[in-house]
């Protein structure tokens, strides 16, 4: 494995992804041959949004490690470079040109990242995925076939939690006249659940009011000030990442908010999003789409196969925590598109071939369990037209020391998502079709 970090820093913009080009294998890296697959990564593993971003990059490369450990993808070893972008989308545009022409598939773990490269994606024929994340219409696969948001969209996100504090009221119907803070990064990623709560606000009667904090929000006084004192929220949401997760905790001591109506996006419910806190944290409750624990067999063949081996890419007690299960997930995610992209096309791999694969992907409940997988995340069925987000969450609370699971899976109000991806795809189609 090699790490690159970018040089210089420079400005470029670009427009949403193109529409979709017609199917044409294109050559691969020099890089890659049919005994290695070359894959470079784009990492956040410094600055304030780097605690839980290194659980996820880690746990893909120790689920890469066991592959390779398990005689590889097709016979050929997987190969990564990590390029360092500190969840700065100019450098991350950066790190896509240094690597450029290498790509099998780009997870910045960064939606803003993973949008502003949309449209070399599209140029060069690569998937970009960010599961949970990523443009939440990119759900259709048929409009935009180089995004993939592959699980709980922001805004199947967004439903199934008001869901949940509906479940939590009583009902639906106690929601009238609610007040609910959405307190929020301001950027494309932390903007992402506003149009659906404007939706559901309409048609169960709450209110809502957006309080956005500029990045990295790790300065969030007087929001609380706001919400607690002057709004007077019956509810609050957070939809932060890294550091600025962990900030409510001391904020909400301050201005006597109950932390057990305080509900976190899944970007804000792993043990390093609140360790800071202490036991300032215990009954925060945040959203989660996938198991924890190390109680997989997949977790468990990577602490006898990986770090048995001293291989490891993380202290061993990072192992099973959140982000990091979230990054065996994406490892598996990524190398079954491999798989399938071999079986299909053949080595060396490229782009193309692995974007193909990953429209084959089927993690069925058997595939699952094959994998030693099974409960580790939901069943996950994607193709050319569905790319996945439509789905439910599991909710969590910490006790000061763990997490403990309390709800099963909370659906979202899929009527509502499917109409906002159905609007927000006509919308584009006709802005694309308007341009040309």
């Amino acid at each position: 494995m090699t790490r690159v970090r970018p040089a210089g820093l420079r400005t470029l913009f670009f427009a949403v992804a193109a529409l979709p080009a017609a199917f044409a294998v294109a050559p691969a890296s020099a890089e890659d041959s049919a005994t290695e697959i070359h894959h470079p990564m784009l990492v956040t593993r410094t600055g304030p949004y780097a605690t839980g971003a290194t659980g996820v990059s880690s746990g893909q490369q120790d689920y890469f490690a066991l592959v390779n450990a398990q005689g590889g993808v097709g016979g050929a070893q997987i190969r990564w470079s990590e390029c360092e972008f500190g969840y700065e989308t100019p450098r991350a545009l950066e790190c896509y040109e240094r690597f450029r022409g290498q790509w099998k598939v780009v997870y910045p773990n960064s939606t803003p990242a993973v949008v502003a490269l949309s449209e070399r994606l599209a140029a060069d024929k690569v998937a970009g995925i960010n599961p949970a994340g990523n443009r939440a219409d990119a759900t259709d696969g048929a409009t935009f076939p180089y995004l993939f948001p592959v699980v709980a969209n922001f805004w199947a996100q967004a439903s199934s939690t008001i869901r949940y504090i509906a479940e939590r009221e009583g009902g639906e119907d106690k929601l009238k006249g609610k007040k609910i803070a959405f307190l929020h990064l301001d950027n494309a990623y932390g903007r992402g659940a506003i149009p659906v709560l404007d939706e559901l606000s309409k048609r169960f009667g709450f209110e809502w009011r957006s309080f956005p904090l500029p990045t990295p929000g790790l300065e969030q006084s007087a929001a609380w000030v706001d919400i607690a004192r002057r709004y007077r929220a019956d509810w609050a949401i957070q939809w932060n990442y890294g550091q600025s997760c962990s900030v409510p905790f001391t904020e909400i001591q301050k201005v006597g908010f109950p932390i057990d109506r305080f509900i976190g996006t899944l970007w804000c419910g792993s043990e390093e999003d609140i360790a800071a806190a202490g036991d300032l944290a215990k009954g925060y409750v945040s959203a989660s789409y996938q198991g924890v624990g190390t109680g997989f067999p997949i977790i468990q063949q990577i602490l006898e196969k990986v770090y048995g081996a001293g291989k490891g890419a993380l202290p061993r007690e990072r192992v099973g925590t959140v982000a990091y299960n979230r990054g065996v997930f994406t490892g598996i995610l990524i190398v079954e598109a491999f798989r399938n992209a071999v079986r299909d096309h053949g080595l060396p791999l490229s782009g193309e071939k692995v974007l193909d694969g990953l429209n084959k992907v089927q993690l069925t409940k058997e595939r699952l369990k094959d994998l030693g997988a099974e409960g580790l995340v939901p069943e996950i069925k994607l193709s050319p037209d569905y790319h996945g987000g439509v789905d439910a969450q599991l909710f969590q609370s910490w006790d000061g020391e763990r997490w403990t699971t309390i709800s099963g899976w909370v659906p979202p109000y899929e009527d509502v998502v499917w109409a906002r991806i159905k609007r927000s795809v006509d919308e584009y189609r006709a802005s694309v079709a308007s341009k040309n």
